[in-house]
């Protein structure tokens, strides 16, 4: 597949804080990117590093196929990495055509991107009027402007309400569907699992995971266990290798698989073994219990 961004080994340090760590991952053309970890976690320091805002302590990324120079190829990114700044005087088509001259943009774009984050019909509001989440919505027309091969959001939902969620999520699904490869960060898993094709997961700077969303989610499930012989139920799991991470809360044992087995097996086997169990339910995991998994180890 066509490679739009690499990144290799990046690490970068501020003082004695490495927020960055020896991080490599690679975006192919066509996805939808997450990069998701909680705040901290050096989300906005790695897309900082690739937009040329900050400089990486070790390590390099390139851009495409790597022959052009990071300046060059950042004409081919449109990027919002900070809360969108207009001037609040100026109406959307007046906002979008000074951009337009700043980036060297044909002014007959702004139209067709407003079209694309539903603001057409308030193309000649001032900026001022605007609601968060319509504000939110004119910098993603703002970053389109220049026909990007991939645009990068950094925390693109932050501090709206459930409408302005929804409505990012769904321009972001159809700007994906028209063939733009898409690079978000953010700290929600809802909306990875909702947007996103493929996840880097990162905790202190450091990737825990790297690959689809949807093989990371395909794990074997766990079992949600019950018993009067708790403790010989515990023991016999944790001496079993096809469970892998076991979670007790009072009484309840959680039992993470690491192998596919149904119910009626581990029924059996538990009968095997006589031990009666008065709870036993077989779950398959979310993202989030997935990510929990991940950032839960200190």
């Amino acid at each position: 597949m066509e490679s739009i961004l690499t990144i290799n080994n990046l690490t970068k340090k501020f003082g004695y804080l490495t927020a960055v760590s020896d991080l490599s991952f690679t975006i192919n053309k066509g996805n939808v990117y997450g990069i998701l970890g909680p705040n901290g976690s050096g989300k906005s320091t790695t897309l900082g590093i690739v937009l040329n805002v900050v400089n990486e302590t070790n390590g390099n990324f390139h851009w495409f196929d790597g022959n052009i120079s990071t300046h060059q190829a950042l004409k081919k990114v449109g990027a919002i990495i900070e809360r969108p700044n207009f001037y609040p005087y100026m109406t959307a088509i007046q906002n979008l055509k000074l951009v337009c001259r700043i980036k060297g943009v044909d002014e007959s774009k702004i139209e067709e991107k407003l079209e694309i984050v539903g603001l057409l019909d308030r193309k000649d509001s001032k900026f001022r009027t605007y609601s968060l989440g319509m504000k939110q919505r004119l910098a993603i027309a703002s970053a389109l402007l220049n026909d990007p091969e991939i645009l990068i959001l950094d925390e693109p939902t932050n501090g709206l309400d459930p409408q302005g969620i929804h409505q990012i999520r769904q321009i972001i699904k159809d700007i994906a569907k028209n063939g733009t490869t898409i690079l978000l960060a953010s700290h929600l898993l809802d909306e990875v699992e909702k947007v996103c094709s493929h996840v880097v997961v990162l905790r202190k700077g450091v990737k825990l995971y790297s690959g689809r969303v949807d093989e990371m989610i395909s794990s074997h499930g766990f079992f949600e266990l019950k018993s009067e012989k708790h403790d010989e139920l515990l023991a016999l799991l944790e001496n079993d290798t096809r469970f892998g991470n076991l979670k007790v809360e009072d009484q309840l044992i959680t039992a993470f698989l690491n192998e596919s087995m149904n119910a009626s097996e581990f029924n059996r086997l538990m009968f095997e073994k006589h031990i009666t169990l008065s709870h036993l339910v077989k779950r398959k995991e979310s993202l989030e219990e997935q990510f929990l998994q991940l950032t839960d180890n200190d």
